[in-house]
């Protein structure tokens, strides 16, 4: 890294550096994946105390959580891409598919697992080969 004038300029090997040390060694982005799917709601039940607040740090909104659209995902998905601030496209998933944006993440004894955060009178859901797509709107 280095400054010329007011602008810091970052060699490609730093990033590279920086690129793995973010998404895990030996770990390589997808672009889709197929998953189980479940749902959550904003309980202390089901979360930590602080139950309105996601692992990213955004407040939910305690009276339409699944307004939101936010997922969390289980930890063996972040090295993939899927990582806080993520959009991504559902699909497999009935009325939940369409796109939701990563904002949570789920206990560390899930494997390859979403859960979507839905309002309090959703209780069940579950759906198997549900395929998780990285958004990418099109450019005109």
């Amino acid at each position: 890294m280095y400054k010329r004038g007011g602008t810091m300029f970052v060699s490609s090997r730093a990033l590279i550096v920086l690129f793995t040390l973010i998404i895990g060694v030996g770990a390589t982005p997808v672009d889709e994946v197929l998953v189980t799917a479940t749902v959550y709601n904003a309980d202390p039940r089901q979360c930590n105390a602080d139950y309105l607040t996601t692992a990213s740090g955004k407040k939910i909104n305690e009276s339409n959580p699944q307004g939101h659209r936010w997922i969390a995902v289980s930890r063996d998905l972040e090295p993939l891409g899927f990582t806080f601030g993520t959009k991504v496209l559902i699909s497999n998933a009935g009325e939940m598919n369409g796109v939701w944006t990563v904002e949570d993440r789920m206990n560390k004894r899930w494997v390859h697992r979403i859960d979507f955060l839905v309002n309090n009178d959703i209780r069940l859901g579950k759906w198997n080969n549900v395929k998780l797509e990285i958004w990418r709107p099109k450019k005109n």
